[in-house]
């Protein structure tokens, strides 16, 4: 189907990139283990565990302690989500003892308000200015009376304080006048800041079924009357669009951040089978936004038994990433039940990326 017209800026390379994505997967990501639902306590909730627990982020504190946050659901009845938080010693990750070793968990984030009562998604974690951020999908009042309904799922970013313990609403992020009205869903989203712009990668969904891979340059307010306040872009720019043999594509995760230079990862969802799948992309920020390369093929696919089965078979949903000693951890959800992890060598993904240089 064709995309509905919007009045957002293409990215230079946006037409050079999707040319040379091919449908081929060469998987350089080495699997460290997983933590299955049955493994995390819930210490503030009268449940004991989870009955899936997947889509982590992750931050590392004092170079041995992975803060991991993850959506979890704990009945399915109407599939509502909230966010745990865990920590998890990095030498457990490295060491693959993830497999078999039991984790203390609780409930930071939960619906609370108009914009996720029915369910909070896919956490980003990040820090801006020394402080703790995070980034999730909102399932809104709209949902429950039709998934597809105006709104009906969008990003809120919240502060964190006490280590991560509690956090604040801060603020919804919503499309500006005219493009809103035909927004059905706003997911895969996180703030960065560069050079003093903030500037904001999400993946909207309008009617008719077309998806957008975009970054907005977004201003947040200090003040608001009420919270979470509304924040709507100063300008859009669509990366990427995806390829013929792609459903949609999300943002994953940011990668490496080098001045104006951003690393991401970046699923795929394949038309067939619709299975995911994972590149990486690079783009330069600033008064213009740049594709400067992109894997021409994937670098991560579904292969292990908890990839492939699953509530979601065949799906892996990076969300969280760190640089640890020169290598790449890779938090992501497997099979929408458990939480998977994997290691990178970084010298495999510049490699893969300079197969696909722009620029």
């Amino acid at each position: 189907m064709a995309k509905i017209d919007v009045e957002w800026s293409k990215a230079t390379g946006y037409n050079e990139a999707s040319k040379i994505r091919t449908f081929e997967t060469r998987d350089i990501v080495k699997r460290l283990g997983a933590i299955a639902p049955f493994r995390v306590f819930i210490n503030n909730h009268p449940i004991a565990n989870p009955i899936a627990i997947f889509n982590p982020s992750f931050i590392i504190r004092d170079g041995y302690l992975a803060e991991v946050y993850a959506r979890i659901i704990v009945g399915y009845y109407l599939y509502v989500s909230a966010i745990i938080r865990m920590e998890v010693p990095v030498s457990d990750i490295l060491e693959g003892s993830v497999n078999i070793n039991y984790y203390s968990s609780e409930i930071v984030v939960y619906p609370s308000t108009k914009y996720d009562i029915w369910g909070c998604e896919d956490p980003r974690v990040y820090f801006i200015n020394y402080s703790l951020y995070m980034t999730y999908a909102g399932r809104s009042v709209n949902y429950i009376h039709q998934p597809t309904a105006i709104e009906s799922v969008l990003p809120i970013t919240a502060i964190g304080s006490a280590g991560g313990r509690r956090w604040s609403k801060l603020y919804v992020h919503v499309l500006n006048k005219g493009v809103r009205q035909r927004l059905i869903h706003d997911k895969d989203a996180f703030i960065l800041k560069l050079g003093g712009e903030y500037y904001f990668f999400h993946r909207p969904r309008l009617i008719g079924d077309t998806y957008y891979l975009v970054i907005s340059k977004i201003n947040l307010p200090t003040t608001c009357e009420t919270k979470p306040c509304e924040v709507t872009p100063i300008e859009t720019y669509d990366i990427i669009p995806p390829a013929s043999f792609e459903l949609k594509i999300g943002w994953a995760c940011p990668v490496l951040v080098e001045g104006s230079r951003v690393v991401l990862l970046v699923h795929g969802v394949d038309r067939e089978i619709q299975a995911y799948r994972v590149f990486a992309v690079e783009v330069e920020l600033g008064r213009e936004v740049v594709v400067k390369a992109i894997t021409p093929f994937y670098i991560m696919e579904p292969k292990t038994p908890y990839e492939l089965y699953g509530d979601r078979p065949l799906t892996i949903f990076p969300s969280g990433s760190q640089v640890v000693d020169g290598k790449l951890i890779v938090s992501y959800g497997a099979a929408d039940y458990m939480i998977g992890f994997g290691v990178i060598e970084l010298s495999d993904l510049f490699t893969a990326l300079d197969k696909g240089r722009l620029y």
